[in-house]
């Protein structure tokens, strides 16, 4: 086939027979946030060389009829579908210029619920952080919410402010203040990692890494540990923060040997800081070119890092976020035998 050519599917039936991609796949919708993801996940589809599969999604809606007659009235279906094959042929277009298969559909349900299912077989989903609304309905925006949190594949999220970077313009007057009010400063060829000490942070570890190994860069490991309050209420009092910290140090030092030995030219550092994982992460998303975190930490010294973390981190960050699910990875079953780990008893 064309490498290029649109490959609309037909609408899935009840049993959702078509076939599911098993590589990159984008939500699209016209938007300009859909439009800075679909750059995004073709230039990722180029390094991973794997195939991108661009998807829009529709409800028909439904009004309660009024009158004597009762029943419901709908929108014609193939009015909504025209308009989301017009989105479609001018994403394919779009992405043109890269070397990559591209495929394309219109599906018809739930946004969410399109992208669940095929995040099954998919390799990674790519996601704007906010769409435009009308008849793709939460293709974008609180399905980028949601998605991260139970998709089976990792989940790229792509913020608006990113579009300079990534060779798009936007009419967004709040962003352009945005990117105005924060200036085009370099943004350093970094993956940034978010660490709790659970062991989902540990498989977003493993993923950050190849990630920067793709990226042809230096992998930060980032710790943050909060203040004292209620999440850290079995952490003993008085607490010796210096101490706590020489504790963590020495365990993010056993982590990085370890991730070390599966990735051996992988240049990794950590930092360990003080203040609110939100703020620490959300900070270092300024100047870098991806920052991960796990769906939810487990009882790590940050709590729950990707549980009410995660969501904060989304909704601020200044570069594409990749939330890593949590699954079965044999190389974490060494881990222990480099050194303590971070939450472990």
């Amino acid at each position: 086939m064309d490498a290029h050519e649109m490959h609309p599917d037909p609408a899935w039936d009840g049993d959702r027979r078509s076939a599911r991609p098993d590589g990159i796949v984008v939500g699209v919708d016209g938007s300009d946030h859909g439009q800075c993801a679909l750059v995004w996940a073709a230039r990722e589809a180029e390094r991973r060389r794997r195939p991108l599969h661009i998807v829009t999604a529709y409800s028909v809606p439904i009004f309660a009829a009024s009158g004597l007659d009762g029943g419901y009235a709908t929108v014609d279906d193939s009015v909504i579908r025209e308009g989301a094959e017009a989105i479609l042929k001018h994403a394919v277009d779009k992405v043109a210029r890269y070397t990559i298969d591209v495929s394309a559909s219109v599906e018809n349900g739930d946004a969410s619920g399109v992208l669940l299912e095929m995040s099954e077989t998919a390799e990674l989903l790519v996601v704007g952080t906010r769409g435009r609304g009308g008849f793709v309905g939460r293709l974008l925006g609180s399905v980028s919410s949601a998605l991260p949190a139970h998709a089976k594949c990792p989940t790229v999220t792509v913020p608006l402010i990113c579009a300079d970077r990534l060779g798009e313009t936007t009419q967004d007057k709040h962003i352009q203040a945005e990117q105005a009010k924060a200036g085009r400063g370099p943004v350093e060829n970094i993956v940034v990692v978010g660490v709790d000490g659970s062991e989902q942070a540990r498989v977003a570890v493993l993923e950050a890494a190849a990630q920067a190994e793709r990226l042809a860069a230096p992998l930060r490991v980032i710790c943050a540990v909060p203040q004292y309050s209620g999440s850290l209420a079995w952490v003993p009092a008085p607490m010796d923060r210096e101490a706590l910290f020489a504790d963590i140090q020495l365990q993010l030092k056993a982590g990085v040997a370890w991730l070390q030995s599966h990735f051996p030219r992988l240049v990794i550092e950590t930092r360990l800081l003080d203040g609110s994982p939100v703020d620490v992460l959300v900070e270092a998303s300024r100047h870098v070119e991806l920052v991960v975190v796990g769906t939810r930490g487990r009882g790590g010294f940050t709590g729950m890092l990707l549980g009410s973390t995660s969501d904060g981190v989304l909704h601020h960050a200044k570069s594409p976020v990749m939330v890593v699910p949590d699954r079965d990875d044999p190389r974490l079953a060494d881990r222990s035998s480099f050194g303590p780990m971070l939450g472990a008893a």
